[in-house]
């Protein structure tokens, strides 16, 4: 490919050339992964090795499960060293982690200043399942790029560039995040036989800085404990890698722990120093994952919450994960299920039907306080540890009425309705998703203190306690973390955590038209390029981390704008070659002067702030593809 670059000059200019080498044909085409990387050690920084510790995450979306084998994972230095910092090829089922980054391997790397990150997936043996209308899960018989070829390997590189470079030395930290998002770069078509199309035009962009930062997790077997330092080591074994044995290929990690660290140890709790003694009475090898947080200064990860010993799944027990569709007494069906058997196998169903009892034990996620099975409810994210009865795979049935469940953080994705400043009022939202999936799939019934009180997921009702929502206007879109209040105790519906305006959240915009148009724009100023969306494919949305908007449903047209000081990364590419501008102004001259000589729009993929009042991105990056 052929790169042109506009806007700067000198060693600039082949800095900002290599961006554009960013590939078309994107590997991790249906996710947002971050890379959250650290370097330590001593020494200086021109010699020697440091540490980097990779994770992998994703955004949300309606893909039941995204599993697919990441063969490779390579940083690029500067001077085009290569170095591979994956130990082994690994299944990984992305749609997993839509609010959690999973901590992937931890290499020792030659120190210097990298310039680029590629994954190598392979889709030959991919699991793809979606929902269909009826929320059944679908597995995906065709994976295609938008030239309708089908999908088998894929390579996906980010290039970075002056204060986007990554340096790697003892005693330097370093953080890298690669975004890409599932709604606004995938589309699901859907055949008159009920067979399942993907169609894939994915866009990777890259930031040294972690904007909107995630818990991360840390799973594999214990190595050691350190109680004077309150802290203790892992063997890396990310995913579904098997916990037992001491094979440290993936590298080891130290977890720190604090008082307020809440363990769960073979099905008791503990908090900060107690639990940390009793994990260190466990025998090496025994299994452990932690929650927690990446910490700054000095870099280093957090643990709130530390699992070991028969509370990991993996372990004797058949363990369930997923959210509570519906409940009728004692019985909940298990939505967007994955069993995890006894001997470490993986199977995943589209439901799993759960029996409870008054003996099934039940905890919450980062709380001492003893629950009941009333506390389960419809909507609430579980995971549940009993015996599978029934391996029918069209009716698979666990028994978990002498096993226990572990109610998790829920994630409500949603626009507001209502917002009130006094106390009493709820706060209302008119659901979209509950952890990605569509609030259609659930049965509220027996959710209310009556018929009449039940769960309305288009009026909402949720606690907030003393968390400050001033600021959070009619109609914005939100994420609310917390728990789904007691089955047959509403109102209110949820108890809320945390609340996150996504207003200021970066979005993605991915547009294209079907065949390409000569009128995909209706007006191109040095500021401001409007969209026309007569014509689109199947891509015409705005997506924030779950919530998406659909550009054909507005009232007004929806825009690219120009950032206050002109600046962004702008891409115009046509004829097998990449244009690069660094100048939304010159970006959109350009653009202009290409329509008006006869080229038409296939694709427009953007990132930047997207206001929903006026339908306006103001975009730090662009790509226009034009034919």
């Amino acid at each position: 490919m052929d790169i042109q670059s506009n806007g700067t000059t000198g060693s600039a200019r082949a800095g900002y050339r290599r961006w554009a080498e960013i590939r078309r044909r994107v590997a991790l085409f249906l996710l947002l992964p971050l890379l959250a990387l650290a370097g330590c050690g001593g020494g200086g920084s021109s010699g020697g090795d440091g540490e980097v510790v990779i994770g992998l995450t994703d955004a949300p979306g309606d893909f039941v499960t995204y599993t697919v084998a990441v063969k490779s994972l390579t940083l690029t230095k500067a001077n085009g060293a290569v170095v591979e910092t994956m130990p082994l090829t690994s299944d990984v089922d992305f749609s997993q982690y839509t609010d959690m980054t999973e901590f992937l391997t931890a290499a020792t790397v030659p120190s210097g200043l990298y310039t680029k990150a590629t994954m190598v997936l392979d889709y030959s043996s991919a699991a793809i399942w979606v929902e269909d209308d009826t929320g059944a899960a679908v597995q995906a018989t065709d994976i295609l790029d938008m030239d309708g070829n089908p999908v088998t390997e894929l390579e996906v590189s980010v290039h970075l560039e002056g204060h986007r470079a990554l340096p790697i030395a003892p005693g330097i930290p370093a953080h890298l995040t690669l975004d890409f998002d599932l709604n606004a770069t995938n589309r699901v078509a859907f055949g008159q036989g009920g067979e399942v199309t993907v169609t894939v035009e994915p866009v990777l962009l890259a930031d040294v800085e972690l904007e909107a930062p995630k818990v991360h997790r840390v799973r594999g077997p214990l190595k050691s404990v350190n109680e004077a330092d309150s802290s203790y080591q892992v063997i890396l074994r990310p995913f579904y890698h098997t916990l037992r044995g001491d094979h440290a290929r993936f590298g080891a990690l130290t977890v720190e722990t604090t008082d307020d660290t809440v363990f769960e140890i073979d099905g008791d709790v503990y908090q900060g120093a107690a639990g940390l003694a009793v994990l260190a009475t466990k025998p090496t090898f025994t299994a452990t994952a932690a929650i927690g947080e990446l910490k700054r200064h000095p870099r280093r990860f957090e643990a709130t919450e530390v699992y070991a010993g028969s509370s990991v799944p993996g372990g004797d027990a058949d363990v369930v994960k997923g959210n509570v569709l519906s409940r009728s007494g004692d019985v909940v069906v298990v939505k967007g299920a994955t069993l995890i058997r006894g001997d470490g196998s993986i199977v995943f169903n589209d439901s799993v039907t759960v029996t409870l009892s008054d003996q099934t034990i039940v905890r919450k996620q980062l709380s001492l306080d003893p629950y009941t099975i009333d506390d389960v409810s419809v909507g609430q994210r579980v995971t549940v540890f009993g015996t599978l009865t029934d391996d029918t795979p069209t009716d698979l049935q666990l028994d978990a009425s002498n096993g226990y469940v572990r109610m998790r953080l829920t994630v409500l994705s949603g626009s507001v309705v209502d917002t009130s400043a006094e106390p009493e009022q709820p706060f209302v939202v008119d659901l979209q998703a509950i952890d990605g999936r569509r609030v259609a799939l659930f049965d509220f019934s027996g959710t209310g203190i009556d018929a009449s009180n039940d769960a309305d997921p288009s009026d909402y009702e949720i606690e907030t306690g003393t968390l400050d929502l001033s600021d959070i206007a009619y109609q914005a879109p939100v994420k609310v973390g917390g728990f789904v209040r007691p089955f047959g105790q509403a109102p209110k519906d949820f108890s809320a955590q945390t609340v996150v305006d996504l207003s200021a959240i970066p979005a993605v915009m991915a547009v294209n038209w079907d065949p390409a148009s000569s009128e995909a724009f209706g007006d191109v100023s040095m500021t401001r390029i409007e969209l026309n969306m007569s014509g689109v494919g199947p891509f015409h949305h705005v997506a924030r981390r779950g919530v998406v908007v659909d550009l054909t449903t507005l009232s007004q047209a929806a825009a690219l704008i120009a950032r206050d000081d002109d600046s962004g990364l702008f891409l115009l590419q046509h004829d097998g070659v990449t244009q690069l501008f660094t100048r939304f102004s010159q970006f959109a001259s350009e653009l202009d002067a290409l329509l008006v000589s006869g080229y038409s729009v296939q694709w427009v993929h953007a990132r930047g702030r997207y206001a929903d009042a006026a339908a306006e991105l103001t975009a730090r990056f662009a790509r226009v593809r034009l034919q």
